[in-house]
């Protein structure tokens, strides 16, 4: 019989929890013991009978604190019943039944830990399951299911923020279908480790870990024997699980204890083990390094962890100064670069795999993903910010369960796409902004409100200079009005479109690209109507036919509306604008407002230029600067958009890492140059209508207009 054991830190400090938890606990397998009484089912009735009976009496000074009384009397007749079955008449037992569960009903919690119960409970499962499984009995198993449905129920009572609930619920559902499926116990074990962490946050859940220990060398026995039949694929998958399933959760305590035993440790099991089970070096060799070096060192570490114990462990802070973002040698930031690439190309095989119904292959792609390259990547990125590493590492561990569970194409697609947005982040984390991506940003947005905004700036000064000349001053503030309007609905149009956003949730890349496509769509707009009034007479033209509308009428409302359509085209697409940015200009904010700050007092500095010059503005150079930086940031938005959509798998991915220049992340963004055939062919189409257009309009169109004007001079002299 499995004797359970299990306590979770803290504990005494809130007799509540432990109440809470023995009498849930107790009246659920009373009602199954009471089932399979009925039922005549005497095998499973003591199964359960004796689990009651192991477990109550660990938690009895406990509940005596509460009411000693009752707590003697439930003890004793916990015994009785167990001692009774299959030996006293069924009824009397029901009777005993009944009268343990009106007792347990006189315990009174007023604020009990959930999480910690729960977490409490989540063990006991773990065991529980575990029994079941190795020694099938249907009684423990039963038990262990119906513990995870109380877990789910209680779990209502928490009081978590948003992420954490959803995590833990997600968590809770994975495993109950896991077990429902009668998965692999290993599998069980790890992902009742990962719940409790989030339970308890800093303080330790203090289950019993030996089972990893003994997991590992049970691995590596297996190991042995998969080298001695000449299997070396079988022996690798087999080291591979010793140290992705098993290991991974005993870093923590042998981080605290010896921190360069672990060390060790990884690189001889991560590295040195696989490198040499991979080039099929001599048996022997393999064996005696695990013998002589692995499993010595792996004594030795669980050693010093039971030696200080689960307090005193819990006692340990790690005193550690997290690095700043980008604070890692170039060395490592290459190396992040490298090993992100590889995870895309492993990921995006993966997908296709799954799809195939490869499943294994798929698996096994999930997990080089992880333990070949981004365990490389952990290594500068965990001392920069170690929460989210973590994050990250569950990510993976979810793929690989989904996968071994063979969950719909569309949830793995929806794991990988969030693994992907986190590779990007993993590796802005580790390079930092640098210095150029910074610069473009501030370029960028300058360029922005400055295009935008000029042409409303020249309408404006026009109209408000006829109004001046034309001695009709009482229309001007109409105008003022228009513009306070549009900057009203400018912003309006601001907020509606972050919250837009903000709320796409898994639908974000989507969001995004689309937006960078529109803003694509609209810069290639304007950047032709900006080129084909390039000239100053032709711009001119254009500013008098708008101001002579207006005023044609008199009325005020033309004057207001003429304002407010003036600005607020021009704030709706730099709404746009710098929506797209944003998205791609992540940890450059500040570069942003700056710009836009810059552009701004820029087109004031403008608008009373225009007052006082007139026709002097350079208009021809203006409108040619502008032209070109809105055709660059068209191109740089289409490069964006294409890859936000090869992320969600609508467009496909061919990548040339090696052909097309690999930029970091952040001037990646900034230019939308990206090693992939898709964005590399969008971004020359697009340049290239942009240089046949700019062509056609500065070179052949004046050209062929001078000739047709000296023909027609030709013909006039003639004529003459």
């Amino acid at each position: 019989m499995l004797v359970p054991n299990f306590s979770v830190h803290g504990q005494s400090n809130n007799p509540d929890t432990a109440l809470l938890f023995i009498k849930s606990v107790t009246s659920l397998s009373l009602d199954m013991l009471a089932n399979y009484v009925e039922q005549g089912d005497v095998e499973s009735a003591k199964n359960i009978s004796m689990t009651i009976t192991t477990y109550f009496p660990l938690h009895l000074q406990t509940l005596r604190q509460h009411d000693p009384e009752t707590s003697d009397e439930i003890h004793l007749l916990l015994l009785d019943i167990h001692s009774n079955i299959g030996k006293s008449d069924n009824q009397k037992i029901l009777s005993e039944i009944n009268t343990v569960q009106t007792l347990l009903e006189r315990y009174k919690h007023d604020s009990p830990d959930f999480g910690k119960t729960i977490a409490q409970i989540l063990t006991l499962v773990d065991e529980q399951y575990q029994f079941s499984i190795q020694n099938d009995v249907p009684s423990s198993y039963q038990l262990s299911v119906k513990l995870v449905d109380l877990s789910i129920e209680l779990f209502g009572n928490t009081n978590y923020d948003e992420r954490l609930t959803l995590e833990i619920s997600s968590f809770l559902d994975e495993l109950k279908i896991k077990i429902e499926n009668k998965d692999d116990f290993h599998s069980v074990g790890t992902l009742i480790s990962v719940i409790n962490r989030d339970f308890v946050g800093t303080e330790t859940v203090v289950y019993d870990k030996q089972k990893f220990y003994e997991n590992i060398r049970s691995l590596y026995e297996k190991l042995f024997a998969a080298l001695d039949q000449g299997d070396y694929a079988k022996a690798e998958e087999l080291g591979i699980e010793a140290y992705l399933e098993n290991f991974e959760y005993l870093e923590a305590d042998i981080e605290k204890v010896d921190p360069k035993l672990l060390y060790e440790l990884e690189i001889d099991m991560r590295e040195k083990l696989r490198e040499m089970i991979q080039n099929k070096q001599d048996v022997e060799g393999i064996k005696t390094f695990i013998s002589d070096s692995i499993l010595p060192d792996l004594a030795n570490a669980e050693e010093q962890v039971k030696v200080l114990g689960n307090t005193g462990l819990s006692d340990i802070v790690l005193e550690k100064e997290l690095k700043d973002m980008g604070d890692a040698s170039e060395g490592a930031k290459e190396s992040v670069r490298n090993e992100i690439d590889f995870i895309r190309d492993t990921l995006q095989a993966l997908l296709v795999q799954y799809d195939e119904g490869d499943f294994q292959s798929a698996y096994t792609s999930a997990r080089t993903a992880y333990l070949d390259s981004y365990e490389f990547v952990e290594i500068p990125l965990r001392a920069i910010d170690p929460d989210f590493t973590l994050e990250v590492e569950f990510q993976f561990a979810e793929l690989r369960n989904m996968i071994q569970n063979q969950a719909p194409s569309e949830d793995i697609q929806e794991v990988v796409i969030a693994i992907k947005r986190n590779l990007d982040e993993s590796e802005r984390l580790v390079s930092g902004v640098g210095t150029l991506a910074p610069m473009i940003a501030f370029t960028s947005s300058f360029a922005i409100i400055f295009r935008e905004g000029l042409e409303s700036v020249l309408i404006l000064g026009a109209v408000l200079s006829y109004l001046e000349a034309s001695r009709n001053n009482q229309f001007k503030k109409y105008v003022y009005y228009g513009v306070l309007a549009a900057f009203g609905a400018t912003a309006i149009t601001w907020v509606i479109a972050s919250y837009v956003i903000e709320i796409s949730g898994a639908n974000r890349e989507l969001i995004e690209a689309i937006a960078a496509l529109s803003a694509t769509a609209v810069l290639f707009y304007v950047s032709f109507w900006v080129l084909n009034k390039i000239e100053h007479k032709k711009w001119m033209e254009f500013v008098k036919a708008k101001v002579w509308q207006a005023s044609a009428t008199g009325s005020v409302m033309v004057f207001v509306m003429l304002a407010f359509f003036t600005v607020y085209r021009e704030g709706f697409e730099t709404v746009l604008f710098y929506q797209a940015m944003s998205g791609f200009a992540k940890y450059m904010e500040l570069q942003v407002g700056l710009g836009f700050v810059l552009g701004i007092v820029s087109l004031i500095a403008i608008y009373y230029g225009m007052r006082r010059l007139g026709r002097k503005l350079p208009l021809r150079a203006l409108f040619g600067l502008t032209m070109g930086v809105g055709a660059y940031l068209s191109i740089a938005f289409l490069g964006n958009a294409v890859r936000e959509l090869q992320v969600l798998d609508i467009v496909p991915y061919t990548g040339m890492i090696g052909v097309i220049p690999r930029l970091d992340i952040n001037l990646a963004t900034m230019t939308g140059i990206y090693p992939t055939l898709e964005t590399v062919v969008s971004q020359i189409i697009l340049l290239g209508v942009y240089l046949a257009a700019s062509s056609y309009v500065l070179v052949v169109r004046p050209k062929r207009e001078k000739q047709i004007a000296m023909m027609r001079k030709s013909r006039s002299t003639v004529d003459d």
